[in-house]
């Protein structure tokens, strides 16, 4: 899939603004794409610089939320009935040059892949949010991994997220 250019502003300024949440309703968005994998309709969101996967009972939001605790959990499990989801996230600052290929890296992933939403910003065409989901084989079936990115030019911060969601 070919990123999206959106048209609307770049709103988060800085990683450490992100929050996650498992529980919230779905918020607007300026691109979606809905894919079937697993055995689940998986909706990728793209919202202002962050983003929404729902998948089965997953409702999974890494966005920039007002009165939110800020700051993303290294590692967040959860069990659910018949199921297990798995959260993980870091966040690296970048010298200039390492963070211009890490984008083009992250792009040339996210539109290479076959179930994919990758939206590119104005003002910057290194402004880049992307979802790469797809199945893999767990110990009980296929297993659903997400990967995310979210990039900051402005202080060479990229988050990257993995999350997984699989039957127990």
């Amino acid at each position: 899939m070919n990123a999206v250019f959106l048209n609307a502003p770049y709103l988060d300024t800085d990683a450490d603004q992100l929050c996650f949440s498992l529980d919230l309703t779905e918020r607007p968005a300026l691109a979606e794409r809905v894919v079937s994998l697993g055995g689940l309709d998986v909706r990728l969101r793209l919202l202002g610089a962050s983003h929404q996967v729902f998948a089965g009972p997953v409702r999974e939001t890494v966005a920039c939320l007002q009165g939110a605790v800020r700051g993303l959990p290294e590692t967040c499990t959860r069990h659910l009935p018949g199921r297990v989801y798995d959260f993980g996230a870091t966040t690296r600052r970048l010298a200039p040059e390492d963070f211009s290929a890490e984008v083009t890296r992250i792009l040339g992933q996210a539109t290479d892949a076959e179930h994919s939403l990758c939206g590119v910003f104005p003002g910057s065409p290194e402004a880049v949010t992307a979802v790469v989901v797809e199945t893999v084989e767990g110990p009980h079936g296929a297993a659903l991994v997400w990967r995310t990115w979210h990039t900051y030019p402005q202080n060479g911060q990229i988050v990257s997220t993995l999350s997984r969601l699989e039957a127990r």
